[in-house]
């Protein structure tokens, strides 16, 4: 099993690392796309992504996590980043995203009739795009979405049982 995160800068430090590492412990292939050779974390951690977001054939993966933090922002202005996705959601396959992550999915128009989890900076934006914000996790078909680095736990453990199911 692969899964695929998608990151900027800026990335919350937790919401990248928890799942990376968790994910890996369950013996998941973890992949980083981004646009960038590298990435600082808003903690200042570091890391070097795998791949190009141009570089990934979504078939490869099984799961997509996208982490909060401003990443998202940036991450959503990439075309490539937008239409990967997409394809994820068309096919199905989970995605989990946390605190301001559910930004990529409304620029993919991937919200509107869903329970979405997001930080509450960004409430309005997913209310606006036409979902229903759920304070706390949500697990809405293939996406599990989580408010802030205290849900960690219960986001990872949600998606995780999504994976294997």
């Amino acid at each position: 099993m692969k899964a695929l995160i998608l990151a900027e800068n800026d990335f919350e430090d937790l919401e990248l690392f928890y799942p990376y590492y968790r994910l890996k412990e369950e013996g998941i292939e973890v992949k980083i796309a981004s646009s960038r050779e590298s990435i600082v974390g808003k903690r200042g951690y570091e890391i070097k992504p795998h791949i190009k977001y141009e570089e990934v054939n979504p078939s490869e993966f099984d799961a997509l996590i996208i982490p909060g933090g401003k990443s998202p922002e940036r991450v959503r202005l990439n075309k490539s980043a937008i239409e990967i996705t997409k394809k994820f959601f068309i096919e199905n396959k989970p995605i989990a995203v946390i605190c301001h992550g559910a930004q990529v999915l409304i620029s993919a128009n991937l919200v509107k009739g869903r329970k979405i989890a997001c930080w509450y900076g960004i409430k309005d934006d997913v209310i606006a795009a036409g979902a229903t914000f759920v304070d706390g996790i949500a697990i809405d078909s293939n996406i599990v979405s989580a408010r802030f680095p205290n849900d960690l736990p219960e986001w990872t453990k949600s998606f995780l049982h999504l994976l294997k199911n």
